[in-house]
């Protein structure tokens, strides 16, 4: 909103000392990823700029790091990029097993968490539905709890159940913390939700089925994908229940660099890093796009 011509002299102090300290959080917050990603491209082995990157000397940089990312565990890296060396590192290449394993479990813990957040919002919205509050803090709980004490519950609950270092239980880990998004996004989704058009089609003689796959879910759609990729954002970065509850050999991207952290520091984790920023960046624009499609839809926005 712009300064309006009558404003005093603190008026003006404030309009623009406001956006100053608004400028400041942004470069705090997003200073640790521009750092990253320039790095990422450091022809020598350091986690700092050296002085050919500085006076940005072509030789300063590289992409050795980002093909690191391909032969890391491959059985013969320096071999002819033919269609053997691509088998190979597709069979053995450390951090593509890493994000075999991540895209498998987000996928799968995405459609279980979606399917069931929905089910939870559209019971949720109700005005009938008993202890709603409570009911709803319960579901949310996940992302209010800190992340460790969730994971150990996990892994004692787990330890039990024979569901520790399986496939299994590290999807149902990660649909519970992804539940929570769904359940939030999709009940704000169904806040401006006309009824009254389940019940014109409920007169007309559709079945419940019906009515929801062919008025509610096209209209709470945007909401539903929204949710869809939080979900699946908080599957993606996730590696303190991954470190409790999976197996050695079921290594995602997070755990893989907490791996490289701790056993051998270098640069291309950076280069993981700085792909993981693009791919979390296109997901949150689409997940922008989504919601003033569905703010549009809703009518309460201009079209």
């Amino acid at each position: 909103m712009a300064l309006p011509s009558y404003a005093g002299p603190l008026e003006r102090a404030w309009y623009y000392g406001f956006r100053v300290i608004c400028g400041l959080i942004f470069f705090f917050l997003m200073a640790p990823i521009l750092i990253i990603i320039p790095l990422s491209f450091n022809a020598e082995p350091y986690f700092s700029f050296t002085e050919k990157m500085l006076s940005l000397d072509p030789e300063g940089y590289s992409l050795r790091w980002y093909d690191l990312l391909l032969t890391f565990g491959m059985l013969a890296p320096d071999a002819p990029r033919d269609a053997a060396w691509w088998a190979d590192a597709w069979e053995n290449s450390a951090w593509i097993r890493a994000a075999k394993n991540s895209i498998i479990i987000g996928v799968a813990s995405t459609i279980l968490a979606t399917a069931l957040g929905t089910l939870a919002a559209l019971g949720l919205s109700r005005p009938e539905m008993p202890y709603r509050r409570a009911i709803m803090a319960i579901l949310i709980s996940p992302m209010i709890v800190p992340i460790i004490i969730t994971a150990t519950g996990l892994f004692f609950f787990y330890s039990a159940t024979g569901l520790a270092g399986s496939y299994a239980g590290v999807i149902l880990a990660h649909a519970t913390l992804g539940i929570p998004f769904v359940i939030i996004t999709v009940t704000a989704t169904l806040v401006g939700f006309d009824h009254s058009l389940t019940r014109a089609g409920a007169s007309l003689g559709a079945s419940p089925q019906t009515i929801f796959f062919k008025i509610t879910l096209p209209l709470i759609l945007p909401g539903v994908i929204s949710g869809a990729l939080f979900a699946f954002i908080t599957s993606f970065d996730e590696v303190v229940v991954v470190l409790f509850v999976a197996a050695h050999d079921q290594q995602t991207i997070p755990r893989q660099m907490w791996n490289g952290i701790r056993e051998q520091i270098s640069p291309a984790i950076l280069s993981v890093a700085t792909i993981l920023v693009i791919f979390s960046i296109a997901l949150l624009t689409t997940v922008e796009l989504l919601r003033r499609r569905s703010e549009r839809l809703r009518g309460l926005s201009p079209g």
